[in-house]
């Protein structure tokens, strides 16, 4: 299987991606519409990018607040040796965790969770607390989600730090 890095995407690659990003739900037809090249074609490319990994998957989009989960929080953990949240537990025991990331730096974990309420929240903060210590945001809103991937620059200008070179 053939390993692809960005820089292997090329512009249709990426076009695909972007459509697909935007609604999955895009027949073959109606994608190849969109970007300009032949269903048989677009099913083929679409295919190689499932096979390589990149894309990993469908979803649908939930409205969070609507399904009954409006609060937002990230929670910084700092897990206990031998308490680590992610080897002594599993997801099924937090379906509030909606993301976990391991860090480095001080914490070594960070969660993302929804909850019901500020009661809902706190009782999940109690059972977080047996692995470790916690530093907690409740999110007030949302300016910006679910950016949609595509190409970046992989080189940017860096400017020379003035006062801190030798002479």
């Amino acid at each position: 299987m053939q390993t692809w890095r960005s820089s292997a995407l090329d512009e249709i690659d990426w076009r695909i991606l972007a459509e697909l990003q935007s609604d999955a739900r895009l027949s073959y037809n109606e994608l190849s519409r969109r970007i300009h090249l032949s269903a048989p074609a677009v099913a083929e490319r679409v295919r190689r990018l499932e096979e390589a990994g990149v894309l990993t998957g469908y979803t649908a989009r939930v409205d969070p607040a609507k399904a009954g989960q409006p609060l937002t929080a990230f929670i910084q953990l700092r897990c206990t040796n031998g308490r680590c949240l992610l080897k002594s537990t599993t997801a099924e025991d937090f379906p509030e965790i909606t993301e976990v990331h391991k860090l480095s730096g001080e914490h070594c974990t960070m969660l993302k969770v929804r909850a019901a309420s500020l009661a809902h929240f706190e009782g999940l903060i109690e059972q977080l607390g047996d692995h470790g210590e916690m530093r907690t945001h409740i999110v007030l809103s949302t300016q910006y989600e679910g950016r949609p991937l595509g190409p970046v620059l992989t080189e940017r200008e860096v400017n020379d730090s003035e006062g801190w070179s030798r002479p």
